[in-house]
């Protein structure tokens, strides 16, 4: 098991430094990650949750997002209704209402829960637009994404046995034919 730590904690933190090179984040943006520890382990999403694969998930991602200056947003599991674990501090810049709930591995899921228990002074709220995130495992973290989401090729797949999706957001392009646009924001 200390093997595959070791290999999940590495992957985790190739693909986030990939994505925060490519995504561009200015310090104080929202990145979400969506988990299933299951997945991760090679069970069906929900079915295995592991606290220790989702500790040393986040023991490996966070410190790369922190460093940065941008905000970590933990996407709980469907029992929760995909709510969100940040950091006050974010949930206030950003207006969001916080509301009571505590994650569990079983009802949140294993990395909302490790966020939860990690954060100077986490809340949940119900719903974020961040600027990039992470989504291992399936976990659907679109509906917490900018409109404009563009998916980000890097050089891993998967982390575990969980399949990898990653993705930036872009502003809306408006006008027309005689539009000219910021390449820089593409």
């Amino acid at each position: 098991m200390q093997v595959m730590i070791k290999m999940i904690q590495q992957q985790a933190q190739t693909a986030v430094s990939e994505l925060l090179a490519a995504a561009k984040l200015r310090p104080g943006d929202l990145f979400v990650v969506g988990c299933s520890s299951s997945e991760v382990g090679g069970a069906k999403i929900g079915s295995n949750s592991s606290t220790e694969i989702a500790d040393a998930l986040f023991a490996a991602i966070w410190p790369v997002l922190k460093q940065n200056g941008i905000y970590l947003a933990a996407q709980c599991c469907e029992h929760l209704n995909r709510a969100l674990i940040l950091e006050r501090s974010a949930a206030e810049k950003y207006g969001y209402e916080p509301v009571n709930v505590v994650p569990q591995p079983k009802a949140g899921g294993s990395f909302a829960t490790a966020a939860y228990r990690e954060f100077a002074d986490p809340v949940a709220v119900e719903r974020i637009q961040a600027a990039a995130g992470m989504d291992i495992g399936d976990t659907l973290i679109g509906m917490h994404l900018k409109p404009v989401a563009v998916p980000v090729r890097l050089s891993l797949s998967s982390i575990g046995e969980a399949h990898l999706t990653c993705a930036r957001t872009r502003p809306k392009f408006i006008g027309g034919v005689r539009a000219h646009y910021d390449e820089s924001k593409m």
